[in-house]
């Protein structure tokens, strides 16, 4: 290998400001564009092709193309990735409004920030207020008036607050009124105007609240509120709906019958469906009492109507279903993907939908018939990150909604057909993680819903085994033997490739790849008998095992010292083996609240002694954001983050890891973002960059490399981070540096041709170098021999400074 030198040679002074020095660390996005949930749509009536998505935690996006192409317009703008509603204004469709905060509760749900909007189509936004409403169920504009716009604020999902109801602005978005409050713990879902009367609108009361153990979905205060005054004034309309509990409902008008109203309505038994009023409300009669309508309603019920045929009726669940006598009868329609949240269609040609779906989004013009891809999205929704060590390297994780999923960091050379061919499924399911075998990484240990499994990439054959020998679905978590959470944590040992770790409310350890287990622990969780329920109340109960309380959410042992293992409940306590689980000691920190999911355990990789937790406390009310240190096997932990050295007070921290390069070089994902730490976390530094506005899951420090997963922007990897190991002595001093290179190897990406490709880096040597204020330079490249291979500038400056 021929060697190359870099000279690098300090010419002149000459007065500069230089920007954010951060801003050579460039992140690019490598997939998947296999598409995550949305839970908004909408289209634009004078531009039959063009359409907007809302991504749960992936932001707005936009296309002009029928959905050939799909492009974010939110990025840069929007304080949270949450999507809630969009309208657009269809005498005006420059202007758009987005509610943030999506409206599909599951225990996941990324919060709101108010209301955005635009003037220009989406280039630019300004936010408008209602910055507390949390999540936001539907957002309506005056058909005659755009000037005044509906908000339906859901509130927020974990906590009861004021700011839930309806809103309206008679100026745009100047100033809001709430019109319509109920109760602290009871908001609005969905909001319509009557078509042949904007003065007439309805709007849907829901009592919705989101813990860590249950969803609540439903209260003696739901229904149906009906103003004819522009929203002055509301009145509650029941007659004909279920007497007692009411849960979420989801209307639907159509132009076509401006007295029918249809609703699916959320309530116990037979008496939950679709209801149906031709007098505007006044009374209703059940019409369906189909269970299909009602699936998960907290997370689905969506209905919609054609706006030229009031009897074709649309319902958005589990499954996509039509009905074409006014939902006395349903037919199931195929969709790219299943479970459905939303549907646009276009007024004048009916025939013209854009539906949303976990899987993304997609576009039909004829009827459903064919739809468009939704493997150009990269929204991908994904739990954690794992890295093998092959060259080069992949990243794997469990992508919600879709199956586990490995991607390279760099394109293989002989992939056929595109980006769609530069991932595959690991084994296991949504849920991850996938975790690949130090030295055969063609294995990679994988979990479905409390199911262990081991696959094989050579031949796609995986070994499935419950570790408890029961599916975690449809039990009380009180009456398991094994409490396995969806999300169950995989660890393979650094010490030992053979041993792995799986955790149920026990560490479980294998050494046989699955086939045989033994527990190396006692119960290591707070359980607390009175949230171990079904999941869901009053009125629906959601089985997934989502919301499996008093589970260890986080394990990783020592790769400095065999047998020390670090492991965090989702209820709160943490512990610590040093001999291999023989004996475990609580050291959970004392003046943490109890009851908070220790998302990540981070074993220092200088110290053995030292170790620090990310602790997710969001699903209890507390936005603080939690991470902490201990030098001395827990005995003692220090609090990182006050809210005032760098993670604002209402960031939520989801993992930290410490560079294996550099002591006390720390990185932390947050719900809206990445930052880092020179100095041990005293002090954190904003380290976003170009990556977008979403949750940070998890991130590994590897071939000084960052490898990061979000929860709605699929992975991204910062190439080479080894400026930061001498930052200080360098950039923050204003001393001028050029930063050793990394060994590059050289490296032929094929060519692609076609939307959908992640991005990849130069395939050549990068030369990272900080120029202080003031200063004028020339550099040059040169080989052995001292021939120049490169310059930039003058050149003929050079010749007398080469020695």
């Amino acid at each position: 290998m021929k060697r190359v030198t870099v000279l690098f040679v300090l010419i002149a002074v000459l007065s500069a400001e230089n920007g954010n020095p951060f801003d050579i660390f460039q992140y690019r996005n490598i997939g998947p564009t296999r598409g995550g949930r949305v839970t908004a749509v909408e289209g634009v009536v004078k531009h039959p092709g063009t359409f907007y998505m809302g991504a749960t935690g992936g932001g707005v996006w936009k296309t002009t193309d029928f959905g050939v192409t799909w492009n974010n317009v939110s990025d840069g703008y929007f304080a949270t990735p949450s999507i809630g509603a969009i309208a657009v204004v269809q005498s005006n469709p420059e202007v758009v409004y987005v509610g943030t905060g999506s409206d599909g509760l599951r225990s996941n749900v990324i919060t709101g920030k108010g209301m955005y909007k635009s003037t220009d189509s989406g280039e630019t936004w300004q936010h408008v207020g209602l910055k507390n409403t949390g999540q936001v169920g539907a957002v309506e504009v005056h058909p005659t008036n755009p000037e005044i716009i509906f908000v339906a604020a859901i509130g927020q999902a974990f906590q009861p607050n004021e700011e839930r109801g309806v809103f309206r602005t008679e100026d745009g978005g100047k100033t809001w009124k709430k019109v319509l409050f109920i109760a602290d713990t009871v908001g609005i879902s969905d909001l319509e105007f009557a078509p042949d009367d904007p003065n007439t609108v309805y709007a849907t009361a829901w009592r919705a609240e989101r813990k860590p153990w249950t969803i609540i979905s439903g209260g003696e205060n739901g229904g149906i509120y009906k103003s004819t005054d522009g929203g002055d004034t509301w009145r509650l309309k029941r007659n004909g709906l279920p007497e007692g509990l009411i849960g979420k409902i989801d209307l639907a008008v159509s132009a076509a019958d401006p007295n029918r109203l249809s609703a699916i309505v959320e309530a116990p038994g037979d008496s939950g469906g679709l209801y149906r009023s031709d007098d505007r409300s006044e009374s209703f009669r059940q019409v369906s009492d189909r269970k299909e309508l009602v699936n998960r309603p907290f997370y689905y019920a969506n209905l919609e109507s054609n706006p030229l045929n009031a009897d074709i009726l649309f319902s958005n669940a589990n499954r996509f279903m039509r009905s074409d006598d006014g939902g006395e009868t349903w037919r199931i329609l195929s969709t790219p993907h299943g479970d459905n949240h939303d549907i646009w269609i276009h007024p004048a040609d009916t025939s013209l939908w854009v539906q949303a779906n976990d899987g993304g989004v997609n576009v039909t013009t004829n009827s459903g018939k064919t739809w468009t891809t939704q493997f150009n999205q990269p929204t991908a929704e994904l739990y954690q990150v794992e890295v093998d060590d092959q060259y080069p390297y992949w990243l794997y994780a469990g992508q919600q909604d879709n199956s586990t999923i490995a991607v390279p960091s760099l394109p293989p050379l002989n992939a056929p057909g595109g980006g769609i061919n530069l991932w595959m499924a690991v084994g296991g399911c949504e849920t991850g993680p996938a975790v690949p075998k130090p030295g055969a990484p063609w294995i990679v240990y994988s979990n479905c819903k409390g199911r262990f499994g081991t696959f094989d990439k050579r031949t796609g054959q995986e070994k499935r085994y419950y570790v408890g020998a029961a599916n975690i679905y449809g039990h009380n978590p009180k009456d398991m033997k094994f409490r396995f959470q969806r999300v169950s944590p995989i660890h393979v040992s650094a010490h030992d490739p053979n041993t792995v770790y799986h955790t149920s409310q026990f560490v479980h350890k294998t050494t046989n790849d699955g086939e045989t287990w033994e527990i190396i622990s006692p119960d290591l969780t707070a359980f607390e008998p009175d949230k171990q329920v079904f999941s869901g109340s009053p009125i629906t109960r959601d089985i997934t095992g989502e919301e499996n309380y008093s589970t260890i959410y986080a394990i990783r042992e020592s790769a400095l010292k065999k047998g020390v293992i670090w492991v965090g409940a989702n209820d709160g306590p943490v512990h610590v083996t040093r001999n291999s689980g023989k004996n475990w000691k609580n050291v959970t920190p004392k003046d943490l609240l109890p009851g908070g999911r220790v998302d990540a355990v981070e074993p220092s990789p200088h110290k053995a002694s030292k170790a620090y937790i990310a602790v997710l406390r969001y699903q209890l009310g507390d936005w603080k954001p939690y991470i902490y240190k201990t030098e001395n096997y827990g005995k003692s932990w220090v609090l990182l983050t006050n809210g005032k050295n760098g993670i604002p007070a209402d960031y939520p921290t989801r993992v930290v890891r410490e560079d294996p390069n550099r002591k006390g070089l720390l990185y932390a994902g947050t719900e809206f973002g990445l930052f880092m730490s020179f100095d041990d976390g005293e002090t954190w530094r904003a380290f976003q960059q170009n990556l977008p506005v979403t949750p940070v899951t998890d991130i590994k420090v590897y071939r000084n490399n960052l490898a990061i997963s979000t929860m709605g922007r699929s992975f991204w990897v910062l190439d080479d981070i080894s400026a930061l190991h001498t930052w200080e002595k360098s950039v923050d001093t204003g001393y001028t540096t050029l930063f050793k290179p990394k060994d590059t190897h050289r490296y032929r990406y094929r060519s692609f041709g076609r939307s959908g490709v992640p991005d990849y880096p130069p395939s050549s040597v990068i030369i990272d170098y900080f120029l202080a204020n003031e200063t004028r330079h020339v550099n040059a490249v040169l080989d052995q021999a001292l021939n120049v291979i490169r310059s930039s500038p003058h050149l003929e400056l050079l010749e007398s400074h080469i020695e």
